[in-house]
Order: structure tokens, then C-alpha cells, then sequence
């Protein structure tokens, strides 16, 4: 008789606990000066209460996770290049952390950071 494996239960991760992975991960990013809020009701509630998670959104649909990342982009890098390696980095992590595939990672550009030269 085959040997039955009984689970002991089951483990499920909150979107808020991806979206904090996430949130980590983009900070790290070359060429990302922060993160944004999606819209302005949703950025003033996020300065109010201080979220960790502010401009990421995570959805869990049929299965899939989907990551929506709102970036404000250093002025005079690429932007191509840095929302590219922000949604390869970004996936990657997530993957890593959880062990199960991310199907989706949206990069929305919401304005360019220029530092002062001074």
C-alpha cells in the first residue's frame, strides 16, 4: 500500500506581507529615487499612516499573483531599462521568498526625481 502524506494544515501569505517583500525589494533598485501612490486619495492616506507598502498593489486572483508598482524614476537614468529591472527584481524575489511563481509585474512610472546639483 503506498505511503499516504497527510498535511499538517496549509500556509498562506497576505497580500500585505508581499507587497512588503516588494516594497523592500524596489528600494534597492538603481535608478528608483522611491515608490508612489497610485492616486492622490490613496497618497495622502498612505503619508498619514505611514504604510511600508505604499505604491504597491498585490492582487491574488485564481491562484496568480499580481503586483502592481507605482516608481518615481532618478532623472537621467533610463527608464526602459530601470522599470525592466525593477519588474525582473521584483518577480524574482518574490519567487524566491514564497517558492510559488508570480504571474504578473506591472511597472507604472509616476514621475522623475531630479536631486539638486548644488
Amino acid at each position: 500500500m503506498p505511503e499516504q502524506e497527510h498535511s499538517p494544515g496549509r500556509i498562506e501569505v497576505s497580500p500585505a506581507a508581499i507587497a512588503s517583500i516588494a516594497n523592500e525589494t524596489v528600494l534597492t533598485c538603481y535608478g528608483v529615487a522611491g515608490t508612489a501612490a497610485k492616486d492622490l486619495v490613496t497618497g495622502i492616506a498612505n503619508i498619514l499612516s505611514r504604510d511600508s507598502k505604499r505604491g504597491i498593489e498585490v492582487r491574488i486572483e485564481d491562484g496568480r499573483i499580481l503586483i502592481d508598482v507605482y516608481v518615481i524614476i532618478e532623472y537621467g537614468t533610463r527608464i526602459s531599462s530601470v522599470a525592466r529591472s525593477v519588474m525582473n527584481v521584483v518577480k524574482y524575489n518574490i519567487e524566491r521568498a514564497l517558492g510559488v511563481p508570480v504571474a504578473e509585474v506591472n511597472v507604472h512610472v509616476e514621475g522623475l526625481h531630479i536631486s539638486n546639483i548644488d
